[in-house]
Formats: structure tokens, C-alpha cells, sequence
């Protein structure tokens, strides 16, 4: 059904505007209970040591060697939304955007690397964080690592996702002490729909990959699509082989010979054969997702709220330009020196509870002031619109409201949410 959005009244009795989502002709209402946020506070340092009651705090950044991610070729592509280059200059510059911050109060921050040559060495490793009372750790990992690493904390480090979007570590398979600095699939999606429905772009043409997080990327984009009254007039799967009788599953021209709609939509986690689809499809349609127009954590050439600055900085620092990951690790620790300063001394269950809790918020360089959701430990951020050379919008778009934040109009709401865990 086509339908427009239209705006919604404020209503009073809260500390800043009510809102309520209108979509597709009809009430969207996301159950969020969170406030806007206060401006934020920082984190610092660099080095190694353990977490005192006073002096400085040690971040373990984990991540893995032999990670496809970071393999050479990959890092080539510069595919959008995937990783350039490893995590822990950022990491670093959030540390050191925030020492005088932490100065104030006696504190800092030291970074450590943790690069691990595979899986097989994370169990040991975890461990020696633990004994050595390492409160706070970064995770650069696939989610079955990110699993590992919760069990093996218990409540004795407060852990942070920099990199793995699936819904389920926010779902079924979050932890109290786990928090999501990376916007996860759900968010990445609606973002999408958000902008498609509000350019009445409503009929999508799909194509989507072929392996298990290109499966969870189309439950992910089919939630959001039915959210935001987008229409799948098509849903077609593709392939990259080398098997001469697989060959059409590849053809860009054949995948999109149809004539009903007005945007493909490509969901590739993989990233390569998104690369060839712009400019590729026989109708002369635009393309968004995995490649085109896609919705991504950071952008280089975000142009406000101090994203310049932050930008110019990474830089300086890594020889690169900063990505979503970069910005997600930055953030990350960010809210470790927030939430040192308003609770210097708790421990994870009780640091997280803050984080979770409405009274530790933060400044992400991207305009409205962020927080963690309650019930499954995300952080709220909007969401760039980008392509190559610039970012075009940004979600939340305008006429999508929420009754409580808006930026929960993007992701699991707290009546969707699957998560039992809290600290």
C-alpha cells in the first residue's frame, strides 16, 4: 500500500517533544523509553596497566590476526561500510581526545593491543585479561568470538562491540555487560527504508548474496521494508562463480531486466559484487545498500557537528581516512572516560547499568546527543546516507517521529527487543 508520512502533533508532559512515528498513512509507535542526551565526555591515554580506584584504566583492544576482514586484498577494495584498516588508532584517538578530561579527575586511560593470531589462542588470552583485572575490553570481532569473550568476562569487564552488526548480539545472545558501538543491522536497514519512503521510492528491486549474514541481511531489510511501507516487487539471488552454467546468477542485466520498480536494493556482505552493480543495471535505476547509496556509521565527508575536526584528526594520526568501524572504537572509549567520571569506582555490572540507565550520555560528532538503550545496550546515533564522495542525508529523516527519541526509530525498539539481560 502507498502511502505518505506526514507529522505528528507534540503532546506535553515531557522534558522535550513528544513524538510519534507516522508512516505509510498509519502510526508507527516504537516503545522507547530513553531521554535525549546531555552533551558528552571523553576518553584518553595509551599504553597498558590494570583498573585502580584511581590513576589509569586499561582498555584491551581484541582483535584477531588472520581476520578476513583485514586481509590485504579486502582493505583494496575499500568496499562501503567495511573496515580500512585496524581499530587501534581510533581507539588511541579517543583515548587522548579526552585527557584533559580525565586529568580534571585524577584519571586516564591506556590503550593495549591485543592481536591474537587466531581463534584458538582467544580463550587463553580472556583469561589473562581477566586475572590481570582488565575492567574495560574493545571486541574486533566475528560474533561467535564476541560470545567467547562475554562468557569469559562473566561481570568483570564491561565489553564493547565495535564491529559485528547482527541483530542477534543485541537479541537473544546479548549479555548485561555488553554494549553495541557499531549501528547494528536492523538500524543500517531502517535507515535505508527511512530515506527511500520518504523519497516515495516504494517498489524495490532485491538482490541479495548468497551465504548466512546476506540471509540476515534480507530478514533485516524485509523487517524494515514492512516497517516503512517499501514494497519488494522482486527478490532475486545472486552469485560469483566460476561454474559456466552459474553464470546468468552474476549477469547485472539479466538480474535487473525488469521494468516495476524504482530502486534496487543490493545486500551483500561480502562486498563484491555490490561494487559492479551501480551504473550496471538495465533499467536505469539507482542503487543503494551494499554499494550506491548506503547507510553507514561515519563518513569522512560528514561536514558538521564537529565531524571535520574528528575526521582530520584520525588522519593525522592513522595516514587514512576514518570509517564506521573507526568511529565506532572511538566512541567506544569515549564512553569508558563518560562513565568513569560519573562512576569512578563501580564495577562493570554497576558502569554498565549507568551506561544503560539514562545518566551518562555522550557527543558523537554527529549533532544530537547520544545514550545507550536500555534494553539491549545499543548506542543511539543517527545514521549517514552516503555515497563515495559525500553524505547525502541523514536518519532519522524528517516526518519520522517517535513518542519518546527519535533516534529510536531506528533498529529493535524496546517492545521488539528479544534481549533478557540486564545489568
Amino acid at each position: 500500500m502507498d502511502h505518505s508520512m506526514r507529522p505528528a502533533p507534540d503532546s506535553p508532559g515531557s522534558s522535550h517533544r513528544t513524538r510519534r512515528a507516522w508512516l505509510g498513512g498509519a502510526i508507527g509507535t516504537f516503545g522507547a523509553f530513553a531521554t535525549l542526551a546531555l552533551p558528552a565526555l571523553a576518553a584518553a591515554g595509551n599504553g597498558t596497566a590494570t583498573r585502580s580506584a584511581a590513576g589509569a584504566a586499561t582498555v584491551a583492544l581484541i582483535a584477531l590476526a588472520d581476520d578476513p576482514r583485514y586481509a590485504a586484498r579486502r582493505l583494496e577494495r575499500a568496499y562501503p561500510g567495511h573496515p580500512a584498516g585496524r581499530l587501534l588508532d581510533a581507539a588511541q584517538l579517543g583515548a587522548a581526545d579526552s585527557e584533559v578530561t580525565l586529568r580534571g579527575i585524577g584519571r586516564s586511560i591506556q590503550v593495549r593491543d591485543v592481536l591474537l593470531p587466531d581463534l584458538a589462542a582467544l580463550p587463553a588470552r580472556l583469561a589473562q585479561l581477566r586475572q590481570e583485572r582488565v575492567g574495560y575490553w574493545l571486541l574486533d570481532l566475528p560474533p561467535a568470538a564476541i560470545a567467547q569473550a562475554v562468557g569469559a568476562a562473566g561481570d568483570a569487564a564491561l565489553l564493547f562491540n565495535l564491529s559485528a552488526p547482527q541483530d542477534s548480539l543485541r537479541g537473544a545472545d546479548c549479555a548485561a555487560t555488553l554494549l553495541h558501538t557499531m549501528p547494528s543491522q536492523a538500524m543500517l536497514q531502517d535507515a535505508l527504508a527511512q530515506y527511500l519512503a520518504a523519497r516515495s521510492w516504494r517498489k524495490a528491486w532485491v538482490l541479495h548474496g548468497p551465504g548466512a549474514e546476506d540471509d540476515q541481511l534480507l530478514q533485516a531489510w524485509n523487517r524494515a521494508a514492512a516497517r516503512y511501507g517499501i514494497r519488494n516487487v522482486g527478490v532475486k539471488p545472486f552469485k560469483l562463480s566460476g561454474d559456466p552454467r552459474e553464470r546468468d546468477l552474476a549477469n547485472t542485466r539479466l538480474l535487473t531486466s525488469d521494468r516495476e520498480h524504482d530502486v534496487v536494493v543490493v545486500l551483500d556482505t561480502d562486498g563484491e559484487f555490490a561494487r559492479t552493480l551501480p551504473y550496471a543495471t538495465q533499467q536505469p535505476r539507482p542503487v543503494v545498500g551494499s554499494n550506491g547509496l548506503s547507510a553507514l556509521a561515519w563518513h569522512p565527508q560528514w561536514e558538521r557537528n564537529g565531524g571535520p575536526q574528528v575526521s582530520r584528526r584520525f588522519r593525522k594520526l592513522a595516514g587514512r581516512t576514518m570509517t564506521g568501524q573507526d568511529w565506532s572504537a572511538w566512541i567506544a572509549v569515549r564512553s569508558i572516560a563518560a562513565v568513569l567520571v560519573e562512576q569512578p569506582s563501580k564495577g562493570a555490572l554497576e558502569q554498565a547499568r549507568a551506561l544503560r540507565g539514562d545518566s551518562v550520555y555522550l557527543d558523537g560528532a554527529k549533532g544530537p546527543r547520544l545514550s545507550y538503550r536500555a534494553w539491549d545496550g545499543q548506542l543511539r546515533q543517527p545514521v549517514f546516507l552516503s555515497h563515495g564522495d559525500g553524505v547525502i542525508g541523514v536518519a532519522p529523516v524528517d516526518g519520522v517521529l517517535h513518542p519518546l527519541e527519535q533516534l529510536d526509530t531506528l533498529g529493535i525498539d524496546r517492545q521488539e527487543s528479544r534481549c533478557k539481560a540486564a545489568p
